[in-house]
């Protein structure tokens, strides 16, 4: 009985990461997309101290540099594919190693003041209700490598 019901699961997971599809998503009037309800996305432009909340992240320098950090950042992590790559505007995807789920993430470089530059962030699951923290950690440990 055990068995049969880790092979529906797993049989369900795996339906659950194929079937995923692009959001609507992108940089529109100096906002990024909403959050959905469930609990599986984090945002710098929602509200703080709603559960979705994450604090942008902020670099010294110019949009152009901190974009280029970015950037490299994104291209040396594993399993991601950089999708959109303009000026202030940055949307990769993360691809889970196990069950290939995609997580779509973006950078909004919002605003440069004092030599400094706000990025707002923003990652999400494309399927599922949960993701157990994995966008917030992953966004706080791109922040950490943005920061040595």
């Amino acid at each position: 009985m055990l068995i049969r019901t880790f092979f529906y699961f797993f049989v369900f997971i795996l339906l659950q990461g194929c079937s995923s599809h692009m959001p609507n998503l992108g940089g529109s009037n100096g906002k990024l997309a909403a959050c959905p309800s469930s609990p599986n996305c984090v945002s710098s432009q929602t509200p703080v101290g709603d559960k979705h909340y994450i604090e942008p992240i902020v670099l010294k320098g110019s949009k152009e540099s901190a974009h280029d950090k970015v950037l490299a950042v994104l291209v040396s992590s594993k399993r991601t594919k950089v999708v959109v790559n303009e000026e202030g505007y940055i949307h990769a995807e993360f691809t889970s190693a196990v069950f290939r789920f995609v997580d779509d993430v973006e950078f909004l470089f919002s605003k440069e003041q004092d030599g400094q530059v706000v990025v707002d962030i923003r990652s999400a699951s494309r399927v599922g209700h949960s993701d157990f923290g994995v966008n917030r950690k992953r966004m706080e440990a791109i922040r950490r490598k943005l920061k040595q």
